[in-house]
């Protein structure tokens, strides 16, 4: 009996050393995260069919729609195929700010490849922007016709 009341009392220290406190549950909830106000000219570029070893690059533009100043804190591709640059100062309301994404054509076939924005501004979600295209393949050269 002794055994089970010591068993009992270690449970339920143990059950009340993790359990949360109401003020722990109320700070566990997430802040919801809404849209940028920056105002992209356009969140996807499509380079159609492009040379492989050849690499391109695209500028994406955005607008400071806000009325504070807004920093890019973090630009990252999703793979190492793409290189990017962007805005490194802070862009005021109004003014302009970019976003470069080069894509380093080094296999043939379709690639879709994402860069994530994440900027200054106070509880709003990353923005994510595309490219994509068609790396086409080497051609071929025909074999020389053979001399008789």
């Amino acid at each position: 009996m002794k055994t089970v009341k010591l068993l009992a009392f270690a449970l339920f220290v143990s059950t009340a050393s993790f359990a949360q406190t109401q003020q722990d549950a109320k700070t566990a909830v997430a802040t919801p995260q809404v849209q940028s106000q920056l105002k992209w000219e356009t969140e996807t570029h499509d380079f159609g069919t492009i040379e492989k070893g050849k690499p391109v690059t695209y500028e994406f533009t955005f607008t400071n729609t806000t009325k504070k100043d807004v920093l890019l804190t973090s630009v990252r591709a999703s793979c190492g195929c793409t290189a990017t640059n962007y805005t490194k100062t802070a862009i005021k309301p109004g003014e302009k700010g970019i976003v470069s994404a080069e894509y380093n054509a080094a296999a043939p076939g379709a690639f879709h490849k994402t860069v994530t924005v994440t900027t200054s501004e106070e509880n709003v979600a990353p923005k994510v922007i595309t490219i994509k295209g068609t790396v086409k393949a080497d051609e071929v050269p025909a074999p020389a016709p053979q001399a008789k």
